[in-house]
């Protein structure tokens, strides 16, 4: 079975997080906020992964929404170490987009299960 769209991007923004993850420990010692980034914005693809094989329609769901709850927790992240001015605006611009497109293909995915568990 191939993966889905939002699981492949998930996996390309997680391998972001993951080089920004080193600049900031190894150029900034900064371990705390980025430590906290690292593991909210690796989550999102995990999570997505484990929803490829949910054991029902209700567990996916659960985990797509908490795959949603991580990728607004990173952007969460994201916005504070900009504006710590511990990344650049630059770094930011990078990575804030793709956050923005997974945080939207995960409201749409949840919407969409929801109201098909509805009916």
């Amino acid at each position: 079975m191939s993966q889905s769209l939002v699981g492949i991007k998930a996996y390309s923004f997680a391998l972001s997080v993951i080089s920004l993850y080193k600049k900031l420990t190894a150029t900034c010692n900064e371990y705390t906020l980025s430590k906290q980034l690292l593991r909210s914005g690796t989550a999102i693809g995990a999570l997505c992964r484990e929803a490829e094989h949910a054991q029902s329609r209700a567990d996916f769901l659960n985990k797509m929404n908490i795959a949603l709850k991580e990728a607004n927790e990173t952007e969460y992240w994201l916005m504070l170490l900009k504006d710590s001015d511990y990344i650049s605006p630059a770094d930011y611009d990078l990575l804030h987009p793709a956050c923005n497109e997974l945080i939207s293909m995960l409201v749409t995915i949840v919407k969409t299960t929801k109201s098909s568990l509805n009916k």
